[in-house]
């Protein structure tokens, strides 16, 4: 069997975080040739569940990079690699000396996510808390509200490159850490020709809770011999590495369009879905 694996932010989703109409009827085409499919992304469930509502991503979903598999038709996480107590508590002093603000995000009981979170310092850092509750309706609390025994399963953080590069550098040694991080909003120019520096982000999870590990599992899980793979940030080089064929966006980061097979179309312009049509002869 072939699975068709899709990064959702940069890759299957437009600018406006939605799957366009043309994609839309590009995965019904798929549907009618009984092509499966599925999502590789760092979103939660229920951050992902508001753009691929009505697209039928019926197979397990691999979420937060690779840390959890929800299973849609049995309504449970069927697969997970979590941060212990002590990783939790390293990664936020790592923040704190960096003076970065802690998003945790947890698996609470009932299959529900909820997040945590440090004083929030910046009007960035007040926005995405507002992204977080309101637009993926994760339930926001701050830190001191954290109960001791808690399921972790990743740390972000946003704040300048020095600061994402300090945290990333000092949890290198960690064999059971891996550090994501990118660029949140690049440098732009304000008035009186200044310019605001660019905001980076950072995100902590086990090591063993990668997309290229979780792709693995569903391997075997539901007996995949091919794995057609799209994605554009660092968090997707893993799976380009376990795929069966790897392909990027052309607004890719540098080094994902070096690892891909083939750079394809934009994905505000329906790259992946315009390749698709052609790949497998949709119409």
């Amino acid at each position: 069997m072939t699975l068709v694996v899709f990064d959702l932010d940069g890759t299957l989703l437009n600018k406006g975080s939605q799957v366009s109409a043309y994609t839309a009827e590009t995965l019904a085409m798929m549907r009618a040739r009984n092509i499966p499919y599925t999502v590789a992304t760092g979103r939660t469930l229920q951050a992902a569940a508001a753009p691929l509502k009505d697209h039928y991503f019926t197979l397990p979903m691999i979420l937060k990079n690779g840390a959890i598999i929800w299973s849609p038709d049995e309504e449970r996480y069927s697969h997970h690699h979590l941060l212990t107590r002590e990783e939790v508590w390293h990664v936020m002093a790592a923040f704190t000396l960096n003076d970065l603000t802690p998003f945790v995000f947890s698996l609470q009981p009932g299959q529900k996510h909820a997040l945590y979170h440090g004083p929030l310092k910046s009007r960035s850092e007040h926005k995405l808390a507002d992204l977080f509750e309101a637009e993926r309706h994760l339930p926001l609390a701050p830190l001191s509200a954290m109960p001791d025994e808690i399921s972790v399963i990743n740390v972000f953080s946003l704040g300048g490159a020095q600061a994402v590069q300090r945290v990333s550098d000092s949890i290198a040694d960690e064999h059971h850490l891996v550090a994501y991080s990118g660029v949140a909003i690049h440098e732009r120019e304000m008035g009186n020709a200044e310019m605001e520096p660019a905001l980076h982000w950072v995100d902590i999870h086990h090591s063993a809770g990668s997309k290229g590990n979780a792709i693995n599992h569903l391997r075997k899980e539901l007996k995949i011999e091919h794995v057609i793979a799209f994605g554009d940030g660092d968090n997707d080089l893993s799976m380009f590495e376990c795929a069966s064929e790897c392909y990027a966006p052309a607004n890719a980061d540098t080094m994902i369009l070096e690892a891909a097979d083939e750079v394809i179309g934009h994905h505000d312009e329906d790259g992946v879905a315009r390749f698709l049509r052609e790949r497998f002869e949709l119409g």
